[in-house]
């Protein structure tokens, strides 16, 4: 939608980048009557999320516990599968589906809300001027009121690795493998790198995780990831943690990487999953007057605002979470900001979900958070075994864990482990975001048989242990 004869820009608002924050972000300044455009490489239309990170991701992992027939192992025996010889095809072939559907959703609602497409790389020229260079059509300048950058992030290559997308690769180049690997190295244990560690373990692939630091997942509950590292050694995983990669060597017949305590691991292929990049390298972020970082990440204030006010930055450019649901908030409140617009914001009280076999998922503190800051609390528990859902699933390791305020009983964090984990926590985040107590989740009625009904468990075991307390009358 240009800009209208007596403005000096061509749009109010201009985002570089599709991905979950750049599209939301465009899409409400839009609904808020702004002039807006994404620019987006044709092939890249919807970000790193659609096309090689979080639905491709995500899609692999549903193809891999349906066709492994993993998760009904409980009922119908170890040996259950419901494909005996899987092939990367069956795998890549609903992957493809759905990375298209999305791209066409994503299209579709930028056409909807009139938000123009600019296809091409942007690099700016001066603080309100972008060039953006298509294909095959040249250089355009596209001039803003208000930018957005959004331009999400990369897999950070080690100078010392040679990666070659067959046999070396990265968290992008592990979708395009031509064969399931018998054997596979992940180094790093991030999210990306446990999400596919579980994925190919589920495969019957041995796995070997190798991690600097003396544990994974350290932003989550430590219980839960103690939970989680045994669920994936009973899926043949090996954790060497404390461990940095020497060096990797391929050839024809596979990879020795080679760890700084002498170790050696063969392996058919190995995966980097050592963290990312911001896609910052061919912005020219110094003539709008910005600096990215060493890992091209663009430090912003509360609003997403970056040094230069009129300039905006969301997504996983700007660091953790880096996870897409939290992108499209900051997308949406950048917007409003810079559109005037006031927000609430619940941006603190945000889920982080990880798609491991099997899932995890929270909202709020740990227990090393609540304990390194003296917060009294109590904590409940509910396991999937003993409620007739879990049952029915044939999910017998899941657990929910409240962890509720002991002086004023509101929730303080939600903590879950197993079967629809990404589903379950927004029951007790809403709760939380209406400063909710562990008693409304006592007096409610939950349907039966659910996975819900752990809240109700949960809920109840932290009430018991209180009034135990209680009883001492101290």
């Amino acid at each position: 939608m240009p800009a209208q004869p007596s403005s000096p820009y061509d749009y109010d608002l201009l985002v570089l980048g599709s991905g979950p924050g750049g599209q939301k972000a465009a899409i409400a300044a839009a609904k808020l009557g702004r002039r807006a455009a994404v620019v987006e490489r044709r092939s890249m239309v919807g970000g790193v999320c659609i096309n090689t990170g979080t639905i491709p991701s995500k899609t692999l992992r549903e193809a891999v516990l349906y066709l492994t027939g993993l998760n009904q192992r409980e009922m119908y025996g170890q040996n259950y599968r419901v494909k005996d010889d899987i092939a990367i095809g069956d795998l890549t072939a609903r992957t493809q589906h759905v990375i298209g559907r999305e791209i066409e959703v994503v299209r579709s609602q930028l056409f909807r809300n009139g938000v123009d497409l600019v296809h091409g790389t942007g690099r700016f020229v001066d603080p309100h001027t972008v060039a953006v260079r298509a294909e095959h059509d040249g250089e355009r300048l596209v001039s803003a009121d208000r930018i957005v950058i959004a331009t999400g992030t990369s897999p950070a290559h080690p100078p010392t690795i040679q990666f070659d997308d067959r046999r070396i690769l990265d968290s992008d180049g592990i979708l395009h493998l031509d064969e399931i690997p018998r054997s596979l190295v992940v180094v790093g244990a991030g999210v990306i790198g446990i999400e596919y560690a579980s994925m190919f373990a589920a495969l019957g692939c041995r796995v070997t995780v190798v991690e600097q630091r003396d544990r994974m997942l350290d932003f989550c509950d430590s219980e839960v990831t103690e939970a989680l590292k045994f669920h994936l050694r009973d899926l043949s995983v090996t954790f060497r943690f404390g461990e940095t990669v020497e060096s990797v060597v391929a050839n024809d017949r596979g990879t020795v990487t080679t760890l700084a305590s002498g170790k050696r691991i063969p392996a058919d292929a190995v995966m980097y999953s050592a963290g990312r990049q911001g896609a910052t390298d061919e912005l020219d972020l110094e003539k709008a007057g910005l600096t990215a970082d060493k890992r091209g990440r663009i430090q912003v204030g509360p609003s997403f605002q970056t040094s230069v006010p009129h300039i905006y930055a969301v997504g996983d450019v700007i660091g953790f979470p880096a996870l897409a649901a939290t992108s499209m908030e900051q997308g949406r409140l950048a917007a409003y900001h810079a559109c005037g617009e006031p927000a609430n914001s619940l941006v603190a009280l945000q889920p982080i979900g990880i798609y491991t076999i099997p899932e995890i998922s929270y909202c709020g503190q740990t227990e090393d958070e609540l304990t390194s800051t003296s917060v009294p609390y109590e904590v409940g528990i509910s396991r999937y075994r003993e409620l007739a859902r879990g049952q029915i699933i044939g999910d017998s390791y899941g657990m929910l864990k409240l962890l509720v305020s002991t002086n004023s009983r509101r929730l303080l964090g939600v903590h879950v482990f197993g079967s629809h984990a990404t589903e379950l926590v927004h029951l007790g985040q809403a709760i939380m975001t209406c400063d909710g107590t562990v008693d409304q989740l006592v007096d409610t009625v939950f349907n039966y048989p659910t996975l819900s009904e752990a809240y109700k468990v949960a809920a109840l075991d932290a009430v018991n242990k209180m009034r135990a307390v209680a009883r001492f009358g101290l």
